[in-house]
């Protein structure tokens, strides 16, 4: 059921974000050569806490870590460990944040140290994929444009597309609907209306669209073992159209 919200709970969300994208400025610089991934997900557990707010993955669904660390072909879900970081790898950094009930949502992949052209075409590729969507955003409009905006922008290029998981409402949990899938298929394609809050998050794989589970029944992968690339914001949809809550 879409859980639309007031002024006030978009003002809660606000602040959940606010703190959310600065857990993601100090991330950003210690995704570097020889950290562990776990390092990544105790910064951030931390800085979560010592913020006033709860680790909204931690836990959920049975989840057991505070921040998703998706190394290369790992698309999304990865449960930090012991695995170093190497020159070349691609970070996928996917945190939720509850601030007295009001949840914050945001992703984005990092590239460590050089990185071939490929992949950082593929970067660019999958952050210009979410601008899209977003700029597609109309309110009136329907979810189906979002979804059109990244599809056609990935495939243009070439590119996989994630089907089997997709963006969502966020807000007072997790994940609420509607579903915001990056393709168009025959789902439910709502329209869009103020009061929604949406997190948008191309998945983008270097190679083809299909992935799989691995047996910690979490991290999703490349079917092809290619690299995939993940960002994502949380979005208010006001009267007067999107706003984007976070920033990384």
């Amino acid at each position: 059921m879409l859980k639309l919200k007031n002024e006030e709970q978009i003002r809660g969300i606000r602040e959940s974000c606010r703190l959310l994208s600065g857990l993601f400025e100090g991330l950003r610089p210690l995704v570097r050569e020889g950290v562990t991934t776990r390092d990544l997900d105790e910064f951030a557990r931390t800085y979560i806490l010592k913020a006033g707010g709860r680790p909204a993955f931690l836990g959920y669904n049975g989840y057991p870590a505070s921040l998703c660390v998706s190394v290369n072909e790992e698309v999304i879900h990865g449960i930090p460990g012991p695995r170093r970081i190497k020159s070349g790898d691609i970070v996928g950094l996917d945190c939720g944040l509850d601030l007295g009930g009001y949840f914050s949502d945001a992703a984005i992949t990092v590239p460590v140290g050089r990185v071939s052209a490929e992949i950082e075409a593929l970067l660019a590729t999958t952050r210009e994929c979410l601008e899209k969507a977003i700029a597609a955003i109309r309110v009136g409009g329907r979810i189906h444009d979002i979804s059109r905006a990244v599809y056609g922008h990935a495939r243009s290029r070439g590119y996989g597309i994630v089907r089997q998981w997709c963006g969502h409402g966020v807000g007072f949990s997790p994940h609420e609907d509607p579903q915001v899938p990056n393709y168009v298929g025959a789902g439910p394609n709502p329209r869009i209306v103020p009061g929604m809050v949406l997190a948008i998050e191309p998945m983008i794989n270097l190679g083809g669209d299909e992935v799989e589970t691995l047996e910690d029944d979490w991290t999703v992968v490349t079917a092809d073992g290619k690299p995939s690339a993940h960002f994502e914001h949380t979005v208010a949809i006001l009267p007067e159209g999107p706003e984007v809550l976070t920033s990384w």
